[in-house]
């Protein structure tokens, strides 16, 4: 009989840092495929740099939000893209929500720089030390919690009691030992680096570490992975989003993983089909962005070398109708934009007439009864060709 060393061999013996990829489904190998490549498209697709800002600005504040919110910060993703903004006025019994949400923004922020200056840094305990004093940095927590010190007390979470605290600092250098030794070959690079990142976030917490900020710590130790691996960085928030919109199928896929090897690779699964759902969202987001890219310069185009107020004043008009294409009434084009509502002041209901007319004319708007779109499906005619029917195409127009 092998008589345990330590105390966690026999209280968590699941605390083993072995990972068998050969369970893995072929409906998760899939979905690995599906994320890597998703994340090769993100990677790959310029956008403008107005655009490019926006959509990491939403990403960041989606990933920060989720980040605290599933430790409970109860900030809106709106008042979240406020306070980034510096525009966010929290009174003083909230100002500590505002507070996390720095923290977890300048670690990102310190670790995007110091990756981009010196390359990836091994992951050491001294590196997570950082991550968990800086996520708990100045803010109220136990007696017994030290930020960025390893625990001396025992912890539950949950029903789930974690590793014993006497063990460790000793399963922490372990943890950080199976992580630079995780496979990384050239090939299937973004694959790996999401098996990973999900495997450290999985024995993160299993041994809970520190005192307090664990989840958070995981959170970041997962983002810092795949930002390493040249993930693009608005999908690098995608596993704390997903985690945070499944809060009760995430702490319940956790609590089940430590049964047996299938219900680990369940977790696995769980989380990876996430990121490709979130991963889709992604792409639809910045496939739209483009769509209206090309749609503004298609306007562009078709205006070339009409320069008269009423060419100006047109194109102004069919470039303010509703990103999204909602029809908008004749009566409301006057009040689209307040650039429309000086060119327009004035004028008779027979300008606008003249100017719809116009815009018919050059195939530019649609119009049903008193109401006005964009007709967008003209630059569809830019796609590949495709056999497919007209309920996808349109898709891509609304």
């Amino acid at each position: 009989m092998i008589v345990p060393i330590r105390t966690y061999e026999a209280s968590h013996p699941w605390i083993n840092f072995a990972l068998n990829m050969q369970a893995f489904p072929f409906s998760l190998s899939t979905a690995l495929g599906e994320a890597s490549s998703k994340c090769e498209h993100l990677a790959g697709t310029p956008l403008a740099p107005e655009v490019a800002n926006r959509l990491h600005k939403l990403y960041l504040a989606k990933g920060v939000l989720a980040t605290t919110a599933i430790e409970g910060n109860t900030l809106s993703e709106e008042e979240v893209q406020e306070h980034l903004e510096g525009k966010l006025e929290l009174p003083s019994s909230r100002a500590y929500l505002g507070h996390e949400i720095d923290n977890i923004i300048t670690a990102c922020n310190v670790l995007t720089k110091d990756m981009g200056e010196t390359g990836e840094i091994p992951i050491n305990p001294e590196l997570l030390d950082w991550m968990n004093g800086r996520v708990l940095k100045d803010l109220e927590v136990d007696d017994f919690v030290v930020p960025g010190e390893i625990r001396k007390t025992p912890v539950y979470v949950g029903r789930y009691q974690c590793a014993p605290a006497e063990d460790c600092r000793y399963l922490i250098e372990r943890y950080c030992e199976a992580l630079n030794e995780f496979p990384a070959p050239t090939e299937n690079k973004n694959i790996y680096a999401i098996i990973k990142a999900v495997f450290a976030h999985l024995y993160f917490v299993w041994i809970h570490p520190y005192g307090d900020g664990n989840g958070r710590t995981a959170r970041l130790i997962e983002l810092y992975i795949l930002l390493s691996a040249g993930i693009p960085q608005p999908a690098c928030h995608l596993l704390s989003n997903h985690y945070n919109r499944t809060r009760t199928d995430y702490y319940r896929m956790l609590d089940r993983a430590v049964r047996s090897e299938s219900d680990m690779v369940g977790f696995f699964h769980y989380a990876v089909q996430g990121m490709v759902d979130g991963l889709r969202e992604q792409i639809t987001v910045v496939r739209q962005l483009q769509f209206d890219v090309v749609w503004k310069n298609f306007v562009h185009e078709r205006f070339h070398d009409k320069n008269s107020p009423s060419d100006v004043r047109q194109r102004h008009l069919v470039l303010s109708l509703k990103e999204d294409n909602e029809p908008v009434s004749r009566n409301g084009i006057r009040t689209l934009t307040a650039e429309l509502a000086l060119e327009y002041a004035g004028k008779s209901s027979r300008t606008i007439s003249r100017d719809l007319n116009m815009l018919e004319e050059m195939g530019l708007i649609i119009r049903t009864g008193k109401s006005i779109q964009a007709n967008r499906k003209q630059i569809l005619a830019f796609l590949p060709w495709r056999n497919t029917n007209n309920e996808e195409r349109d898709a891509v127009n609304e």
